[in-house]
């Protein structure tokens, strides 16, 4: 990836070994903010590597919406840094971060209800030279709403308004997608659906940093997990070993060590 026009290029530290090959695309270094008295993100230490979905979780105020809001540039770290794609990127600007390559969904669907699926769509390619038709196309096919292309967005489920959504970002063709509770409140087949369509573009060559509750739709995404308690990273590895971590049984599961 091309570093991106005024970026101030900073050599990122060496990071910590997760046990993959990859490079890392995302990482942060000792990143903390603070409001007020409260320590909301405390000396985080955190890598993402190229091609993989990396799942965040962690109980009820552990930090994990502010750590993706400090990663997209809507908040500012009170200290810390983070790199993206070996450059650093702390101050820039959060469009500035979506044209080097990062997109985020948050938890409550940003559409447009009064356009059609299709407008929406068209909506992010305005400030990119692609071929726009041929990306529609293919976004529409892998969101599964081409046979509701024309209709409003108001009209549609719970479920296809998430797709949408990340078919608006998809659209963009990210390095890294960042998914803030895609499955909130949702069916069964819809979390399922959901599922299926961030294995098939993550079979495509995405990256995803995925923060959930749902530990069923974990297991079914998932190759890294990283656990965040009281701001900091208590713990991360396979689902396998996360699930069998006493400590996070105790904090963020419900069961007694």
């Amino acid at each position: 990836m091309s570093t991106p026009q005024g970026l101030n290029v900073r050599e990122q530290p060496a990071v910590a070994a997760t046990g993959s090959s990859r490079d890392a695309i995302l990482s942060t270094n000792g990143l903390t903010k603070k409001f007020g008295g409260l320590t909301a993100v405390d000396s985080v230490d955190f890598t993402v590597d190229e091609g993989e979905i990396r799942c965040l979780i962690g109980p009820n105020g552990a930090g994990k919406s502010t750590l993706l809001e400090l990663i997209t540039g809507q908040l500012t770290p009170t200290d810390g840094d983070i790199y993206f794609d070996g450059n650093e990127l702390t101050d820039m600007e959060p469009h500035r971060r979506m044209d080097a390559g990062i997109s985020i969904k948050f938890q409550s669907p940003h559409i447009y209800e009064s356009l059609t699926v299709e407008q929406n769509l068209r909506v992010p390619l305005q400030r990119t030279d692609r071929d726009i038709e041929a990306v529609l196309a293919r976004t529409l096919d892998r969101i599964a709403l081409a046979e509701k292309a024309d209709e409003p967005a108001s009209d549609l489920s719970h479920g296809e308004k998430q797709r949408l959504e990340i078919g608006m970002a998809v659209t963009l063709d990210p390095a890294l997608m960042l998914l803030d509770e895609p499955v909130a409140g949702m069916s069964v087949d819809e979390t399922a659906d959901i599922a299926e369509l961030i294995r098939s573009l993550h079979d495509d060559g995405m990256t995803f940093l995925v923060v959930e509750h749902d530990m069923e739709f974990v297991r079914k995404i998932s190759e890294q997990v990283t656990v965040l308690n009281q701001g900091s990273v208590l713990t991360q590895g396979p689902i396998e070993a996360i699930e069998n971590n006493e400590e996070v049984r105790r904090i963020y599961l419900g069961e007694n060590a």
